[in-house]
């Protein structure tokens, strides 16, 4: 399972656009969104559901900006665009998340970003640096999607939890 922040329209539709424009071959498959947690076996989807819908439950929305490029080379061949706004935001939910049934060890420290290429040529992860330099745009944030992979390789959303509302559904009590 996963668990993501997905980029509303149009600036979606925009993302994808340079994405595939840098050569990424993910680019129309895997919408824009911020990782909360990454590739994570669940084996209790009931316990897993219920852990992300009171995280979720007790989160208030809040805004990304993103500006600017940054890159994990040459650890790993991704370009991302930076947030600069929101980031806190995305460290403090995904430590909250990466407790109880989805604990467990990363590889990597946890780091926010949207990805803008990924495992294309050097030539297409310098393109998306230097194009995407001054790149600025803002969202709201109100949600986040819980996914299970499934055996097609493809991911599939398995819910979508809004940010301050109890798992029924209503408005959760507020401080």
């Amino acid at each position: 399972m996963g668990i993501t922040i997905p980029i509303p329209d149009p600036l979606a539709g925009l993302l994808e656009a340079w994405r595939a424009s840098f050569g990424d071959p993910m680019a129309a498959v895997v919408p824009p969104h911020i990782t909360l947690i990454t590739t994570t076996p669940a084996s209790d989807w009931d316990a897993t559901i219920a852990h992300v819908r009171t995280v979720a439950g007790g989160q208030r929305p809040f805004t990304v900006r993103l500006f600017g490029t940054g890159s994990f080379r040459p650890v790993s061949p991704v370009v991302f665009l930076r947030i600069v706004d929101g980031f806190d935001e995305c460290v403090e939910l995904h430590s909250r998340l990466q407790t109880g049934p989805l604990d467990r060890d990363l590889d990597f420290p946890f780091h926010p970003h949207v990805t803008v290429a990924h495992d294309v040529s050097e030539a297409g992860m310098d393109a998306a640096i230097d194009e995407l330099r001054s790149f600025e745009a803002s969202f709201d944030v109100r949600s986040m999607g819980l996914y299970e992979h499934v055996p097609s390789g493809l991911w599939k959303l398995r819910e979508e939890l809004h940010f301050g509302e109890d798992t029924d559904g209503s408005e959760a009590a507020r401080d």
